[in-house]
């Protein structure tokens, strides 16, 4: 594909939040709906609990404390489990023992960013199975090394950075930056640093603000000349002028807050 027909989209998302693993899926499908466009991803750092202590605590008082009763987090697990099946998702909530803070997970993304596209992708896959299919603690370094190697990366150097504190700051950094710029729920597409698409919107509804993003990027608004005006599904913010070399380090200088969808069910919010 020519490079004047490709689109950047910085995914702001945290590994333990099912309506982000559902993203993961849709966005896949946009991809594949969008062929003409080379759209490349880079997974962004985003902790729905930063306080949840260093080596997870368990899960089901974690709910507990989240939701108030047993009834409430069955009512919310079945809600989003039939849209995971939709998406080819086994959510197997029951089978989660650990509520991990996802510090770490990110890091071992981030690393994974170094060694190209494709091998972040495959670890981001693989830590959404793991938590969510497998009932993995991802908050595990035994765990976290192993997903690294699953993903082409060498274990041996994740095994060794884990216990140090390598980029421990950068990813809160990048977390915070994400606060500052009104981001409270996951996940959060950011289109060429130019649009943010929120919540875990349908293939079609990604794929449509995909296409007029690359359009808007790279001059190619006559290529939409006689289609259907552009209306999407979901609601897209124009964040106006962004640093190159900012948004390739996970900052965004101008910002306004990001329009939500209209059912906010699809975000999985810090205050929820």
């Amino acid at each position: 594909m020519s490079a004047e027909n490709a689109i950047t989209v910085d995914v702001v998302s945290d590994v333990v939040c099912p309506w982000c693993f559902i993203g993961q899926k849709r966005l896949d499908k946009a991809i594949a709906i969008v062929g003409d466009v080379d759209v490349q991803i880079r997974w962004r750092p985003f902790q729905l609990d930063p306080t949840v202590p260093a080596g997870g605590m368990d899960r089901r008082e974690y709910m507990l404390g989240k939701f108030g009763s047993e009834e409430r987090i069955r009512q919310a697990h079945a809600r989003i489990e039939p849209l995971g099946e939709a998406e080819g998702i086994h959510f197997a909530f029951d089978a989660i023992k650990v509520a991990p803070n996802t510090l770490d997970a990110h890091r071992v993304i981030r690393w994974a960013g170094a060694a190209g596209e494709d091998v972040q992708n495959r670890l981001v896959r693989r830590l959404f199975q793991l938590n969510f299919e497998e009932g993995a603690n991802i908050g595990d370094p035994a765990v976290l090394t192993e997903a690294a190697r699953e993903a082409g990366m060498d274990a041996a150097v994740v095994e060794t950075l884990l216990p140090t504190d390598a980029d421990v700051e950068a990813v809160r950094n990048e977390v915070a930056t994400a606060s500052r710029m009104g981001i409270t729920g996951v996940p959060c597409f950011l289109l060429e640093g130019k649009y943010a698409v929120m919540g875990a919107q349908e293939a079609e509804a990604l794929a449509d603000a995909m296409t007029i993003a690359a359009a808007a990027a790279h001059s190619l608004r006559r290529r939409l000349a006689g289609k259907r005006p552009f209306a999407p599904a979901v609601a897209i913010l124009e964040l106006g002028d962004v640093a190159a070399a900012a948004l390739l380090a996970g900052i965004l200088d101008q910002c306004r807050g990001p329009v939500r969808p209209q059912d906010d069910r699809d975000i999985a919010r810090f205050d929820a």
